[in-house]
């Protein structure tokens, strides 16, 4: 008889548990690839503009720092868009509202094909920045709905190993349709590729409203034991966490520290999206195909060390190394390129680690905000640390131009952006352990 409370309590550990495993690998299967997928969409019709450009400013005589305004007007759109369009996510549904984002985007995108001269160039990047504004941290707010802080490192890998496979599989594909499609039908080209790849993103847009659950009681994929799980956790963690108001969040310097984080991560990212091919070219590579497949090896490391170190993360409960120690090895592969500006090997070697360093570190960046933030601080939170991210892709675009134009290099701009990756790595250790290691 006494050991009959004892037997029953294992039982229910051991349903627990089963339930547990069953519900965070449908969640993880039903969410994060297709979330991923849309990810890897909005990044192929934000940097394709890199691989456009070996064509584009001879077709339409744009100069380098025609280029790097106009790719970086894309982030002043984003960055003033960004909290609001989170704001609204939060009221209206995050379904609706990322469906809306990426079909506008996918128009827009679309549209640049039809540029003839800077103003047009110059108005549709700052559109299509204000019509993705929202999209990124939209979709971490969405995952924190459904995964407690402890899965965080993980599922956030696998949404975010969509940009780098957007790299891996588009830059190939780009410099494929540059080649092959140029003078079909009278187009150049560069206008097939923005054509071409904006038909994905609207089409992904349309699938989310109909494939993304709204609401937990929408999820009919999950049973009632699982459903009763998954708001167990959920609210165990919100109630581990204080409310906060919006100004607050705003004010929060843990909040800004994530926000330079990714915004270390972001200068990486784009100076190789934007720039590589420049560099390659300059270095000897000359066909678009060559440039696209060499653009490939960086994003496919960059796909493994974004899977292992979520993952890594998540195991052993720990932050802020997992995003010091590869911020440290971008730095250093960015520094080191500056100084090797002849040598297509060593420009493809040095920019691969330092792509795989800011892969790695982006997800672990992305798992920081919800273990400090909840309710709508955390959407104004997680919005507001992407807007200072995003000064990052127009620093890396505009400045990277002008300095090109100028000195025929961009040796010194990524020396810069090396540096602040090192501040970036204090800052990551600064960070309170027994805040951000939940």
């Amino acid at each position: 008889m006494s050991t009959s409370p004892l037997n029953i309590s294992s039982c229910d550990l051991e349903d627990d548990a089963s339930t547990g495993r069953s519900l965070y690998r449908k969640l993880t299967w039903r969410l994060a690839p297709f979330l991923g997928l849309c990810f890897f969409a909005a990044f192929l019709d934000r940097v394709n503009v890199g691989i456009a450009k070996l064509q584009m400013l001879d077709s339409l005589g744009f100069s380098e720092t025609v280029y790097g305004l106009g790719a970086g007007l894309f982030f002043v759109g984003y960055i003033l868009f960004e909290v609001p369009s989170n704001l609204i996510l939060e009221k209206v549904g995050a379904r609706f509202w990322i469906a809306r984002i990426m079909v506008t985007w996918g128009v827009l995108s679309g549209l640049t094909m039809f540029v003839k001269t800077p103003g047009q160039f110059y108005l549709v990047r700052f559109l299509l920045g204000v019509a993705e504004a929202g999209f990124l941290p939209g979709a971490l707010l969405y995952l924190t709905y459904w995964f407690p802080d402890a899965r965080r490192g993980r599922i956030v890998a696998l949404f975010m190993v969509g940009l780098p496979l957007s790299s891996l599989i588009g830059a190939p594909l780009s410099g494929w349709i540059l080649s092959v499609f140029d003078g079909v039908h009278g187009l150049r080209g560069w206008q097939w590729l923005f054509a071409m790849e904006a038909m994905p993103s609207v089409l992904l847009g349309v699938l989310v409203y109909i494939f993304l659950p709204k609401t937990h009681q929408g999820a009919r994929f999950l049973t009632a034991a699982e459903l009763t799980r998954l708001k167990r956790d959920i609210g165990i963690d919100r109630e581990e966490k204080k409310e906060h108001r919006l100004a607050q969040a705003l004010a929060n310097p843990k909040v800004w520290v994530v926000g330079y984080l990714d915004l270390c991560v972001l200068l990486c990212f784009y100076s190789i999206s934007f720039w590589m091919p420049t560099m390659l070219r300059d270095a000897g590579a000359k066909s678009a195909i060559e440039i696209g497949a060499l653009m490939a090896i960086p994003n496919g490391l960059a796909v493994v060390m974004v899977l292992l170190t979520g993952i890594s993360s998540d195991r052993f409960r720990e932050r802020r190394w997992h995003v010091a120690v590869p911020l440290l090895c971008s730095a250093f592969g960015l520094i080191a390129s500056a100084f090797f500006p002849g040598s297509v090997a060593a420009i493809v070697i040095l920019l691969s680690m330092a792509n795989a360093g800011a892969a790695a570190a982006m997800p672990v960046i992305w798992a920081l905000p919800s273990t400090f933030l909840r309710g709508t601080a955390a959407a104004a939170g997680i919005a507001f640390a992407c807007s200072i991210a995003n000064l990052g892709g127009f620093a890396s675009t505009y400045f990277l131009g002008w300095l090109k134009d100028r000195t025929h290099s961009v040796g010194a701009g990524v020396i810069t952006f090396g540096i602040c990756l090192l501040l970036g790595c204090v800052l990551a250790l600064a960070m309170p352990k027994r805040v951000v290691n939940r």
